[in-house]
C-alpha cells in the first residue's frame, strides 16, 4: 500500500477525533439551556407541587400541633400529679409538726414540778361522742393503767375534764363543756382569793359560767381562772380559761363571770389524766 492512503486514513480518523470532540463539547454547551417541552413539563410539576405542598405542610404541621397538645396534656397532667403530692407532704409536714408541737407541750407538762404529787397518765383519745360532742370522750387507758373515777384529765392549755366511767382497758372523760353540770368545780382566780364554782357552759358563746363569786370581788376581764384544789380531787392551779365578761346576778348577792376555756376541746388528741395522792383541806 502507498504512503498516501496511509497518511489519509490517518488524516481521516483525526478529523473524526476533532468532529467527535466538537459535538460532545456542543452537547454539554446544549445542556445549560432547555427546550419549551421540557420548561412545560418542568413548570407544570413545579405548578402541581407547589399546589399540593401548601395543604401537606398543613396537615403535617395541623398532626404535629396535635401531638404537641397531647404532648403538654400529659405534662401537665404530671405536674398536677407532683402538685397534688407536694400538697400532700406539705399537709403532713404541717400535721407532723402540730403533733411534735402538741407532745414537746405535754413533756413539759408531764415534767410540770407544780404536779409533783401527783401521777400523771398520758393517754390518747380514741373516740368522741358525735351526738354529744361537747360532752364526752374515750381515752384508752382504764383501770388496769391506775384509772380512777373522779381523776382530772388535762392538756398543755389547760383542763379537760374529769373521768366518769373507768373499764378495764378504757375510761370515759366528761367533759368541762356538758350540759348536764356533771363537772362542778371548785375554782378560783389566779393569785386571787376569789373562789367559786364552775358549773355550766354556754356552747353558743363558747363560755363556762364561774358562778358564786362574792359580788364584792374585784375581777377583770383577762383574769385567769384556776383550780382551788378545795374539792378534794382535783390539784390546785389546773388553767381552766380566761375570764371574758362578768355580771351581777338577778338578786344582787353574786356574780356570774362567763369564762373561756384555755384548753382547745374541739380538737383532743393528747391529754393528761392526773391522780391525787396528797389531799388538801376542803373549805369553801
Amino acid at each position: 500500500m502507498s504512503p498516501f492512503f496511509s497518511n489519509k486514513k490517518l488524516i481521516v480518523l483525526l478529523a473524526s477525533l476533532i468532529v467527535l470532540v466538537a459535538l460532545i463539547g456542543f452537547s454539554i454547551k446544549q445542556q445549560t439551556k432547555t427546550t419549551w417541552a421540557e420548561e412545560f413539563v418542568h413548570d407544570t410539576v413545579g405548578w402541581f407541587q407547589q399546589i399540593f405542598n401548601r395543604p401537606a405542610q398543613y396537615v403535617a404541621g395541623f398532626f404535629e400541633t396535635i401531638d404537641d397538645i397531647e404532648n403538654t396534656y400529659k405534662e401537665n397532667r404530671a405536674l398536677k400529679a407532683n402538685l397534688d403530692n407536694y400538697a400532700s407532704v406539705v399537709q403532713e409536714n404541717q400535721e407532723v409538726k402540730k403533733e411534735n408541737y402538741d407532745l414537746r407541750k405535754e413533756l413539759n407538762l408531764l415534767n410540770d414540778p407544780s404536779l409533783h404529787d401527783y401521777t400523771k397518765h398520758p393517754a390518747t383519745v380514741i373516740a368522741r361522742s358525735y351526738d354529744e360532742w361537747n360532752q364526752m370522750i374515750t381515752i384508752n387507758k382504764g383501770a388496769q393503767d391506775g384509772i380512777k373515777s373522779g381523776m382530772a384529765v388535762i392538756t398543755p392549755d389547760g383542763f379537760v375534764g374529769k373521768v366518769t366511767k373507768v373499764s378495764q382497758f378504757t375510761s370515759d372523760v366528761t367533759l368541762i363543756t356538758a350540759s348536764n353540770n356533771a363537772n362542778q368545780i371548785a375554782s378560783m382566780i389566779q393569785s386571787k382569793s376569789i373562789y367559786g364554782m364552775i358549773e355550766g357552759y354556754d356552747p353558743k358563746k363558747n363560755v363556762l359560767s364561774f358562778n358564786k363569786v362574792p359580788v364584792k370581788s374585784n375581777i377583770k376581764k383577762g383574769q385567769t381562772v384556776v383550780t382551788s384544789g378545795l374539792g378534794g380531787v382535783f390539784p390546785r392551779g389546773l388553767i381552766i380559761g380566761k375570764v371574758k365578761d362578768i355580771k351581777t346576778d338577778q338578786y344582787g348577792l353574786t356574780k356570774n363571770v362567763e369564762v373561756t376555756p384555755a384548753a382547745h376541746l374541739n380538737d383532743l388528741t393528747n391529754v393528761i389524766v392526773v391522780e391525787r395522792h396528797a389531799t388538801t383541806v376542803k373549805g369553801g
